[in-house]
C-alpha cells in the first residue's frame, strides 16, 4: 500500500493496553441481521405523508435501540460513492513524500493527515492512517485538500455535498421522531461543521491482537460512514456485545453521536463503535462527521426536561472536544468525552 513504511504494516502486533482483552473478544463475530436497514426514500418526498411517518418511526426505534443504523434509497449514486472510496484508496497509495505535505498532530488542523503505525514498539498505537479535512462551506476548504489524487477534489467534493443533504434529510427525522419537529436544528445544521476522516487499515499480521480503531463515541450529531469492506462493529448495550456491520451494496452506515445525545436529554445514546482489521488488504472507509459549528454549544432541549427527566447534560461545543482530545492518550481507555458531560444524580 504505497511507499510508506508506516503503511506497509509491521510483520508482529507490539503490546499496547488493548492487546489482552482484544485477544479474547475480538473472534469473528458473525455478521448480524438485525442491525436496521432502513430504506429513507420517503423522507425525500412529501406525497407520502404515511410513508414518511414509517421512516421516522423507524429511525427513531433504531436511536432508541442501537444508536445506529443503515440507510438505503438515500439518493447518492453507486458510482458517487465508488469514487469516494476510490480516491482514497489512491491518495494512501501515494508516494510517502507526497503525504508527507499534510503530516500533522494537531488536532485543530483544517486539514491533516496522520498515522498511528509506527515502527518503534512503545509507539504503535492502532492500525490506521488517515487523512481528514473540514467540508462545509466546501469553497472555503477546497483549496487545502489535497491535489494529488487529480481528482481527488472534484470526486471527494461530490460526495460530501450529497451525503451532507442526506444527513440534513435524516437530522430532520431524527428530531420530529423526538417530538421537536422537522426543521428543530435545520439552521443550526445548515451554519454547522462537516469533517470528513478517509482511513486507511493496512493489512494487519495478527488481527485478533489489533484495532483499526479503539470503541469510541462520535462527539457528532450524525455520522455517515461509507465502507469499501465490512470492518466497522457496533456495541449492543442490551445483548452486552459487539456485532459486526453487515455489507449491504449501496448501503451507508449511521452513527448517531454525543450532541443528538445531549439533544435528546440521554433518551438516545450516541452508538460505541470500533474498527477492526483484517491481514489480506487494506480496508478504506469514508467517514462524514457533522455537528454544530465550531463553538456553538449543544444543550439538552428544553422540552425534553421536566421533573420526571431532569436535564442531564452539561453544554459543550466542537471545538470543546477538540481541545479535550488534545489533551487525552487514547491507548489508557476510558477517554469517553460524554462522560465529562453527564450530570450527576
Amino acid at each position: 500500500m504505497g511507499e510508506s513504511s508506516q503503511e506497509k504494516g509491521l510483520s508482529y502486533v507490539p503490546h499496547h493496553p488493548y492487546n489482552t482483552p482484544l485477544a479474547n473478544n475480538l473472534s469473528s463475530n458473525p455478521i448480524v441481521s438485525d442491525i436496521p436497514l432502513i430504506d429513507i426514500s420517503g423522507l425525500f418526498t412529501s406525497t407520502h405523508l404515511s410513508q414518511r411517518g414509517l421512516v421516522v418511526r423507524r429511525i427513531m426505534d433504531a436511536c432508541r435501540r442501537y444508536g445506529f443504523f443503515q440507510i438505503i434509497n438515500h439518493g447518492i449514486e453507486q458510482s458517487t460513492m465508488d469514487e469516494a472510496i476510490s480516491m482514497g484508496t489512491k491518495f494512501f497509495e501515494l508516494p510517502n513524500h507526497e503525504k508527507e505535505k499534510l503530516m500533522s498532530s494537531n488536532v485543530h488542523k483544517p486539514v491533516r493527515y496522520c498515522t498511528s503505525i509506527m515502527a518503534e514498539i512503545d509507539k504503535v498505537r492502532f492500525w490506521r492512517v488517515f487523512l481528514k479535512h473540514y467540508a462545509h462551506p466546501l469553497q472555503e476548504w477546497l483549496g487545502l485538500w489535497p491535489n494529488n489524487p487529480p481528482e481527488y477534489s472534484e470526486k471527494m467534493g461530490k460526495y460530501a455535498v450529497e451525503v451532507r443533504n442526506v444527513v440534513m434529510k435524516i437530522t430532520g427525522a431524527i428530531t420530529e421522531g423526538l417530538g421537536l419537529g422537522p426543521i428543530y436544528m435545520r439552521d443550526q445544521m445548515e451554519q454547522g461543521m462537516q469533517i470528513m476522516i478517509i482511513n486507511g487499515y493496512p493489512p494487519c499480521p495478527n488481527p485478533s491482537l489489533a484495532l483499526g480503531l479503539p470503541p469510541h463515541t462520535d462527539y457528532s450529531s450524525l455520522t455517515i460512514v461509507l465502507q469499501s469492506e465490512p470492518g466497522l462493529e457496533i456495541f449492543d448495550r442490551d445483548d452486552n456485545i459487539w456485532k459486526l456491520v453487515p455489507n449491504v451494496k449501496g448501503a451507508l452506515q449511521v452513527n448517531v453521536g454525543d450532541q443528538i445525545e445531549v439533544l435528546s436529554n440521554g433518551s438516545y445514546k450516541g452508538v460505541i463503535h470500533r474498527a477492526i482489521v483484517n491481514d489480506k488488504q487494506t480496508r478504506v472507509s469514508v467517514t462524514s462527521l457533522h455537528s454544530l459549528a465550531l463553538e456553538e454549544k449543544m444543550v439538552p432541549a428544553r422540552e425534553l426536561v421536566d421533573e420526571e427527566h431532569p436535564i442531564g447534560y452539561k453544554e459543550s461545543s466542537l471545538n470543546d472536544f477538540l481541545n479535550f482530545l488534545s489533551k487525552i492518550d487514547i491507548n489508557k481507555g476510558n477517554n469517553a468525552f460524554i462522560d465529562t458531560l453527564k450530570i450527576s444524580e
